[in-house]
């Protein structure tokens, strides 16, 4: 990559100078020092057919082949929940961690409500804990003052992702917008993580009261709940990481997959690592058969003994992702958390059911939730309606139900039933009334503003 630096500095000490000036952590800074120097020698991070297989079945667990049984270990663990996300692509200009999923109850609510009652049920003393962004960290706490009983261990509530400066990509000089000075910088990807919890002191603490495992996990994701039969397995055979795949579908193939280094490690391949010209085989779901849930289970020990040999840095497959900011075109350099699975020998992928996974990414998995297709169980475990055969595929126009705010407009009175609907596809202006129910695989498809209600649509519609 050529470089260009009209400034005649030393790049490397230029931006050591301005994360000092933005008080970071010489922890990150060295951590992210190590992945400029990779971009600056043209160091991609691509993952090549060469290098890597689908993952042989010694490696491989399936959930259903563990015992179930309740767990002498709860007390052990911690519970880790990704909290970053401002949830922009639904129009949110908050933490997608506040916004109503079931009810009245939104993500914090279930969460919360969740380690209460398996606190109750066990008698454990499991601490939750949210990896916060800057952005979401002070909302989150706020309304979590309403659950005062969560805070009451010698560990926070919460830490915060760390910040990558953007980098100009033609010149490799730090990005400076011109309005707005929080654009000069990213999120550097969950695979922060692990040095955020080393930074923020929460690795030692949690170690020091005992703790030896976390289960990690996006907090959109509210199929990820604690599961004792995993927690056992990971704990009877000394487990250093363990990941939960699902097998992958059609709507999968861009995600993240599972696959083995030709050593016989297990790797993760998000899809800025794949060349361009392997993206068809990226995106073969037969040949690479798992996709990563980022439901991850660490044990702590090992990775502080990681972190120890290498001057306390965890450092993992660099994710060079370009963008354009005000114009300008840039790199922010990102990792995946799910990456430090090829960082510990000895590391597994526990296959799990669809009903682990099930995340909010835009409105089309949102209305999923509010419907009854899923149900919120006694203990706050959202579940498919045993009336559902599948989880029903839904997809919205984008013009008409791309934001939360233009979903709530349209099923302001009601939401349609779909715990019947195999899939569900809405084309154009259509508003929902009471008592309508969609069966089978439903295309409705609308000419002008449509207003149903007190109908069961078994067939597409044109309106």
């Amino acid at each position: 990559m050529t470089t260009v630096n009209p400034e005649n500095r030393d790049l490397v000490e230029l931006y050591r100078e301005l994360m000092k000036k933005e008080g970071q952590d010489d922890l990150i800074i060295e951590t992210f020092l190590y992945y400029f120097r990779q971009v600056r020698e043209g160091i991609t991070g691509k993952l090549t057919a060469q290098e890597i297989k689908p993952p042989e079945k010694t490696n491989l667990i399936e959930l259903s082949d563990l015992e179930q049984k309740r767990s002498e270990n709860l007390h052990k663990m911690v519970v880790i929940k990704l909290n970053g996300g401002l949830g922009t692509s639904m129009g949110l200009k908050k933490s997608k961690s506040l916004l109503p999923v079931k009810g009245e109850h939104n993500f914090l609510d279930i969460i919360a409500q969740q380690i209460l009652h398996l606190r109750k049920s066990s008698g454990a003393k499991i601490p939750l804990l949210l990896m916060n962004s800057f952005n979401t960290n002070e909302d989150t706490l706020r309304y979590l003052e309403k659950y005062p009983e969560l805070g009451l261990f010698e560990v926070p509530l919460s830490f915060t992702q760390n910040k990558y400066p953007r980098i100009n990509r033609e010149t490799l000089l730090p990005y400076n917008h011109p309005n707005d000075l929080t654009q000069n910088w990213n999120p550097p990807g969950h695979g922060d993580i692990y040095t955020a919890m080393a930074i923020s002191g929460v690795l030692d603490r949690l170690l020091n009261s005992g703790i030896e495992y976390a289960f990690i996990s996006n907090s959109d994701n509210l199929g990820a709940v604690v599961d004792e039969r995993i927690l056992d397995y990971v704990f009877e055979n000394n487990i250093p990481f363990l990941m939960e795949v699902c097998h992958r579908s059609e709507i999968d193939k861009k995600g993240g997959h599972l696959a083995q280094s030709k050593d016989g490690e297990l790797v993760l391949r998000e899809i800025a690592q794949c060349p361009e010209k392997e993206l068809d085989e990226f995106q073969n779901i037969k040949l690479y058969s798992f996709f990563n849930t980022n439901n991850l289970w660490v044990n702590l020990k090992e990775l502080k003994k990681a972190m120890e040999k290498n001057d306390n840095l965890f450092l993992l497959p660099i994710i060079v992702n370009p963008k354009v900011v005000a114009g300008t075109p840039v790199i922010q350099i990102e990792t995946a958390m799910g990456a430090a699975i090829s960082r510990f020998s000895g590391s597994k992928a526990l296959i799990v059911p669809r009903e682990r996974f099930v995340p909010v990414k835009k409105t089309n998995d949102l209305l999923t939730i509010w419907s009854d297709a899923y149900t919120l169980r006694d203990d706050f475990k959202l579940e498919l309606n045993e009336e559902c055969d599948q989880i029903p595929t839904v997809i919205l126009d984008e013009e008409y139900y791309g934001t939360i705010e233009q979903m709530q407009k349209r099923m302001e009175t009601a939401i349609p039933s779909l715990k019947k609907c195999r899939r569900l596809e809405i084309t154009g202006d259509i508003h929902f009334g009471e008592n309508v129910t969609i069966r089978g695989k439903v295309k409705l498809e609308a000419k002008q503003p449509v207003f149903i209600y007190d109908e069961i649509i078994k067939e597409d519609l044109t309106f």
